[in-house]
């Protein structure tokens, strides 16, 4: 069991301990220092990106409560020209079925006016076609009654003799 790997002699322990503190030399002078730089700009890179990161969070949150902000006026003003809406609509319809009415209350004011007008104009058109065929028929009768001489003669008498009565 004379292997010089497991059981090195003085001579190698110490070339190799000259050859580690060369080693260590050389990474502390320039190894380290970038190795300790690389892992600074890494660290600070990922501190960068979670402040990035939480600030982009934040932001998203405040955007999402001004978001939400805007909805809820949205809907309030949605509301308000809804009601708006109806209010003019009923307001529209109202007019409109005063209106309507006042339309109504004058086209039968319009028509009893006519009505009463074509039946004062009707029974005046009925009296004097009844006066005419009254005239027509007295007439004709006092034609048949005076044609006779002897007959027209007693009828002039006796209206002559009830005028004087009166």
């Amino acid at each position: 069991m004379n292997n010089p790997l497991i059981n090195p002699g003085l001579g190698t322990f110490f070339w190799m301990l000259i050859s580690f503190g060369i080693l260590v030399f050389i990474l502390c002078k320039w190894g380290w220092p970038m190795l300790l730089k690389s892992l600074k700009k890494r660290e600070d890179f990922i501190a960068e990106q979670l402040n990035a990161a939480e600030k982009a969070r934040q932001e998203m949150q405040q955007l999402a409560s001004h978001n939400e902000d805007l909805l809820k006026q949205a809907k309030i003003e949605r509301d308000e020209l809804l009601r708006n809406a109806r209010l003019t609509s009923e307001k529209i319809v109202e007019e409109a079925r005063v209106k309507a009415t006042e339309e109504a209350d004058r086209i039968v004011e319009s028509a009893r006016e006519n009505i009463n007008y074509e039946k004062l104009k009707a029974m005046h058109d009925l009296k004097n076609q009844i006066a005419t065929l009254s005239i027509d028929i007295a007439e004709k009768l006092m034609k048949a009654e005076l044609s006779d001489k002897q007959r027209a003669d007693s009828l002039i008498q006796k209206e002559l003799e009830e005028a004087h009565l009166n």
